[in-house]
């Protein structure tokens, strides 16, 4: 019997074993898509992490987050949304990397060189904006796909309209549109928390 059910989970497609998932929470399912994708979300991670460890742990915690982000999100080609999640863990393990390096940094310079009074409070500061940035980045994972890629490119990687609409194949008009309903809900969803 039990053999028969792996036959048949293998035999399922990607969506049908999320929609599966959703309806009655069996952690099998995600295991069959562990298996199909964790060594491409490994493949992800080690690009950008370029740590074996470091990925391989990537990769557990892609995995588990999924059992509650699947539930969640409405996915329209899981592959592709995989990979995009495997790529924003990964960043932003980077970016808390370096955000506790800078920390450490700041530290050592603000209390081995007390010159001002005003140094502690630019290391709160600093600290807030690192808490905003963390908050941001969870609110971009709420944004529709689309909108996402378009904010991600045109703020985070700097680039214009057009390079945009290149990189992404969307038309111009669809690109500012994406640009300007992202920021608007992301400023929405930052309200909210």
């Amino acid at each position: 019997m039990r053999l028969f059910k792996a036959k048949n989970i293998q035999s399922l497609t990607d969506n049908e074993l999320i929609t599966k998932y959703k309806k009655n929470g069996d952690n099998s399912l995600v295991g069959e898509l562990y298996k199909r994708y964790s060594h491409l979300v490994y493949g992800v991670c080690l690009k950008y992490l370029k740590n074996e460890e470091e990925s391989k742990d990537a990769v557990l915690q892609i995995f588990e987050n999924l059992l509650s982000d699947l539930k969640k999100h409405e996915i329209a080609n899981f592959k592709s949304w995989l990979h995009s999640v495997a790529r924003n863990h990964s960043l932003m393990f980077l970016r808390k990397q370096q955000t506790q390096l800078k920390r450490v940094n700041e530290y050592e310079a603000t209390y081995q060189h007390e010159e001002t009074f005003a140094a502690p409070f630019a290391v709160h500061e600093k600290e807030e904006k690192e808490v905003m940035l963390t908050k941001l980045e969870t609110a971009m994972l709420s944004l529709k796909e689309e909108q996402r890629v378009c904010v991600e490119l045109f703020f985070l990687k700097e680039k214009c309209y057009n390079e945009v609409a290149e990189i992404t194949g969307y038309e111009i008009k669809k690109v500012k549109s994406y640009i300007q309903n992202g920021k608007r809900n992301l400023a929405n969803i930052m309200l909210e928390k």
